[in-house]
């Protein structure tokens, strides 16, 4: 009998049986112009395989996929492949989930990764992580919420929806994160327009906003630069704390699903 260790991405066109994703092939460029960085898909989950397609097919959703404009795969030089080791090549495309979780009283859940860690280090993502062999995303989303802030969904008490695709290479340790925040739509929307307004979204919003941090084993509510949620990805150097491109294109599909904003 086969086991499967890991839940990997298939990729379907115009019908065609779903194939596994190379890891060095960028699944959003095969569904549009190279130029380009996004696209609507229909995606779910299939006997272990996430099927990502062109076509609409039995259980799927339509969502949009995205990748970063640096996306390393995107940008990865002709050439260089056969530098890599042959593991990392046949490797396939791992799957994760991340929760945008909103509260009744429409704030949204950020949690900042551990400073040991060696993939970006002290960037503010939602609660997520991998998907487990015969697990649903429903089901991996909840196991990654209770394991990272010991928030558990009882069923009945929530309703979801899969908002969108975000492709990136990351190989995520399950290190417990440092800090949590909550975060108002109007907070959450200067992060999403950081990049460009970052000058008049300052004056708008508070200096600092309430984080609960790790510290020392015990959880401390501290005072948090907002400033620091609107830091963007450094042109070069040392990265800093800031909110993850994907979590801005998380957070901005999130905002779009509320209605007192898209009046």
């Amino acid at each position: 009998m086969e086991v499967f260790k890991k839940v990997l991405v298939y990729l379907s066109r115009e019908n065609s049986l779903p194939r596994c994703a190379n890891f060095l092939q960028s699944v959003t460029g095969e569904f549009c112009a190279s130029q380009e960085d996004k696209a609507l898909v229909s995606c779910g989950l299939d006997r272990n395989r996430f099927i990502i397609s062109d076509r609409e097919f039995c259980g799927s959703s339509r969502v949009l996929l995205q990748r970063p404009s640096f996306c390393p795969i995107k940008n990865f030089p002709e050439g260089q492949a056969s530098s890599l080791p042959q593991d990392v090549i046949d490797r396939g495309v791992d799957v994760g989930v991340a929760v945008i979780l909103q509260s009744i009283d429409t704030k949204v859940l950020l949690t900042r990764r551990a400073a040991n860690l060696h993939t970006f280090p002290n960037v503010w993502v939602p609660p997520g992580g991998h998907i487990e062999p015969h697990e649903q995303l429903l089901d991996a989303g909840r196991r990654e919420l209770a394991e990272e802030t010991g928030l558990q969904l009882q069923e009945g008490s929530y309703s979801c929806s899969l908002l969108g695709l975000w492709e990136a290479r990351l190989c995520l340790d399950r290190t417990e994160v440092s800090a949590s925040v909550w975060l108002e739509p109007g907070m959450v929307a200067a992060m999403v327009d950081g990049a460009q307004n970052s000058g008049k979204i300052l004056v708008d919003l508070p200096p600092t906003v309430e984080v609960a941090e790790l510290c020392d084993g015990a959880v401390k509510a501290t005072m948090f630069p907002v400033s620091k949620f609107l830091n963007t990805v450094p042109a070069a150097g040392v990265d800093r704390e800031r909110v993850s491109t994907g979590t801005r294109y998380a957070l901005q599909l999130w905002l779009n699903t509320l209605p007192q904003l898209n009046q």
